[in-house]
């Protein structure tokens, strides 16, 4: 913990480099990605601050969109597309997710009932092989999901038929360091 205070001491240090935050935000993407610490969007996208507006949740689950009862998540999406406009939202899974891996093998999360029950609405269900540690086909397909879930709110569904937004299925290796864009032409993940 030490070496995080240290570097957070001297990053306040430096307050002109950061007063022009204080005028507002303006980010042109929502990048939506798992909690997961070896998953730094910022890191990977070589984003500034104000560039991204990011929303972190296990397993980079969207949930569904109720508007009887909403969510943070489904509050910070709204955000980002009707008041900030982003023109993007990119939802990055990632190689050997502890989340995904947990849906594809199946394991017992009665011990921990609140990741058990977020989890649950991650449907459908990641397929892919229990014994691969990548979990690479289960979060290529979970992130797809995501995205097709995204599309079913309102407010989406509305800016993807104005043109005025565009959705992106990312997966990110944090054993290389690659990422890949799903490709509709080829129903593949590809190279950036």
């Amino acid at each position: 913990m030490q070496p995080l205070i240290d570097n957070a001491r001297l990053f306040g240090q430096r307050p002109e480099e950061f007063a022009k935050l204080a005028e507002g935000q303006s980010p042109q993407v929502l990048f939506i990605t798992c909690s997961d610490s070896r998953v730094v969007p910022a890191l990977i996208t070589g984003a500034r601050p104000g560039e991204l507006f990011e929303l972190r949740t296990a397993g980079n689950i969207v949930p569904p969109y109720v508007s009887e009862h909403p969510t943070s998540e489904a509050a910070t999406i709204e955000y980002a597309v009707e008041v900030l406009g982003v023109s993007d939202i990119v939802v990055c899974g990632h190689s050997h997710c502890g989340a995904v891996g947990a849906l594809v093998r199946g394991d017992d999360l009665d011990a921990v009932p609140a990741v058990r029950d977020w989890l649950a609405r991650a449907e459908p269900r990641p397929a892919g092989a229990a014994e691969d540690p990548e979990v690479a086909d289960g979060v290529q397909s979970h992130v797809l999901a995501q995205v097709l879930r995204l599309r079913s709110y309102p407010f989406i569904d509305k800016k993807l038929s104005a043109g005025q937004l565009t959705l992106r299925a990312w997966y990110y290796e944090v054993h290389t360091g690659a990422v890949r864009e799903h490709r509709a032409d080829t129903d593949a993940f590809e190279a950036l």
